[in-house]
């Protein structure tokens, strides 16, 4: 069953009447492009379709689903013709911009010439994207194995760090997230994501989340971020030695000296900030001496840049370079290719020599197709100055943010850097309860309802995660900012 089709005049009207019936004293921003009208199955259809033939994992997320079937940079449209302002850039992923002409052209004529051939013939772009790509990292990073997935490519680095170092054991934060493959659920610190498989912690340690704001020490001086904690901070100032970061460092040594085998770890890995954590940033200097100790103890430190990397927390282009620490292995995803599927792992030359001790092969890994959007997107970075427009409109939101915290009790906490950004929801400040969930999904629906599309994360899902687009500008942050404003004060706690 088809849809009705909507004209390009119809769908102008309709957007317009419908956003501004729902919220006259927010309006969305102005936007010169026209969403295409829609033609496909039935809103029904596709929900039958979904619960008949599609695995029961795939979550839809809101009361009423959305049917999302067109983008354009910070936007997206529904089959409906309503335009919504994207704050969440599927999962971190669109960094660019949704259908950005520029990556948009790339494809197209890469695939007027050559989609696949895998590396079993030299293909000129693979070359060309992997001079671009290392020419980004620091020191002797030099060497780029190209896969499809952040899973994948934190599986590589799981393997590279074993048989590089001979040593078994691997540690991770609790409340970490590094991908659902059998190999990395190990890695994954979260209840909600794991299943009862017998050998997925094989050689796994999970040690303690250093959170300024959750954990046992932190902060108004701890994070790495315009927004500090609202918590008392043993340190004299931001140039001191962060005490919180001190008290977490030891409950690490801790477990070196009880839970491991001195000096045979073979890797720690660490979010640069944690993503589906709910944006959880570390105290400064912590991860400093961690890789200091992993080193020192035989191992490799891993940086997952799949969620920081590629500018989005606008001082670095690389989240780990905030930390003042050069990782042994780089791994990245999403924003490398601004959803088109493409991930990579950047290690020495000497640490992805051990994948000569026997076959390794991927192949989609560095097609021409991923290759030509690679080099397209690190063009658009540069050329459109994204990774300075996350730090001064980061910068700006986190804020407006904070600002509106202090309008609202169930803003507990304000957080991240550059646009990685993380707005946890309380019922209690002092306590740090989390809001009860009906709350939580009523808020989170109004904002849907208004035009704006957060994503959720964290443990108990009550931090709103803010990682949009890097295009956005500054009327995006004012609208998203109040549109959350309202979606807070017309939310009923018994809803």
């Amino acid at each position: 069953m088809m849809s009705k089709r909507f004209t390009a005049q119809a769908t102008r009207l309709l957007t317009t009447r419908t956003n501004q019936s729902k919220s006259e004293s927010t309006p969305l921003p102005e936007c010169e492009h026209q969403g295409p009208e829609y033609v496909g199955p039935s809103y029904e259809q596709i929900l039958k379709t979904r619960q008949a033939h599609l695995t029961p994992n795939l979550l839809a997320h809101f009361k009423k689903p959305l049917v999302i079937h067109a983008g354009h940079m910070q936007w997206l449209y529904d089959h409906e013709g309503r335009r919504y302002l994207d704050m969440f850039g599927g999962i971190v992923t669109v960094s660019v911009g949704h259908c950005h002409p520029k990556v948009n052209k790339a494809l197209s004529d890469q695939i007027a010439k050559l989609w696949h051939t895998t590396n079993i013939y030299m293909h000129p772009k693979i070359h060309e994207y992997a001079e671009k790509l290392v020419a980004k990292m620091p020191g002797n990073l030099k060497t780029v194995c190209f896969v499809n997935s952040g899973s994948e490519a934190n599986d590589l680095a799981m393997l590279l760090a074993r048989l590089h170092t001979g040593n078994q054991d691997i540690l991770t934060f609790r409340n970490a997230y590094h991908g659902m493959s059998p190999y990395t659920m190990g890695l994954t610190a979260h209840s909600s994501w794991r299943y009862p498989l017998p050998g997925i912690n094989s050689g796994i340690v999970h040690v303690m989340n250093p959170d300024p704001y959750r954990g046992l020490w932190g902060g108004s001086a701890c994070r790495d971020s315009p927004i500090q904690t609202q918590r008392t901070c043993n340190c004299a100032s931001p140039a001191d030695e962060c005490q919180a970061g001190l008290a977490y460092y030891k409950e690490l040594e801790e477990v070196f000296k009880y839970s491991l085998p001195r000096g045979k770890v073979a890797a720690m890995f660490a979010e640069s900030i944690q993503g589906v954590g709910g944006t959880v940033q570390y105290p400064r200097g912590y991860l400093k001496r961690a890789a200091a100790l992993v080193r020192a103890n035989g191992g490799l430190f891993v940086a997952d840049e799949v969620q920081t990397g590629f500018g989005r927390t606008g001082e670095h282009f690389w989240g780990f370079e905030a930390h003042d620490y050069q990782p042994d292995i780089v791994t990245m995803a999403k924003g490398i290719g601004n959803g088109f599927p493409l991930a990579a792992v950047v290690t020495t030359p000497e640490i992805a020599s051990c994948l000569n001790k026997a076959l390794h092969f991927n192949t989609f890994g560095g097609n021409p197709m991923a290759s030509a959007v690679g080099m397209s997107v690190l063009e658009v970075i540069e050329e459109e100055q994204l990774q300075s427009n996350c730090k001064n409109v980061g910068t700006y939101f986190l804020k407006c943010l904070n600002e509106l915290q202090q309008r609202h009790d169930v803003i507990g906490d304000v957080r991240g850097k550059g646009l990685m950004i993380g707005v946890e929801l309380v019922a209690d400040r002092e306590k740090k309860t989390p809001l009860p969930m009906p709350h939580v999904l009523e808020i989170w629906e109004k904002c849907k309802d208004l035009g704006v599309l957060f994503g959720r994360g964290g443990l108990d899902g009550n931090v709103f995660r803010i990682k949009p687009p890097m295009c956005i500008d500054r009327n995006d942050v004012q609208f998203a900012t109040d549109v959350l404003d309202q979606a807070i004060k017309l939310a009923k706690p018994n809803n």
